[in-house]
């Protein structure tokens, strides 16, 4: 896919750390599938959303033709 002046805008991506971290409207849309806070326990310390931009940063295996 090339890019184009119509087409970069639509994907451009001008906010968050990474070009792969998710939108707001993403993380709503993802947000309620996690597992909430504990009533007990250790409090969480680490952003599930900072796990979830993380987890996509990683490289995917490229699917070989055949």
């Amino acid at each position: 896919m090339t890019w184009t002046d119509i087409t970069r805008p639509q994907y451009e991506r001008n906010y968050g750390r990474y070009a792969s971290d998710c939108t707001d409207e993403e993380w709503a849309l993802i947000e309620p599938f996690l597992p909430g806070d504990k009533s007990n326990g250790r409090p969480r310390t680490t952003k599930l959303r900072d796990v979830w931009d993380a987890i996509n940063t990683w490289p995917r295996p490229v699917a070989s033709g055949g």
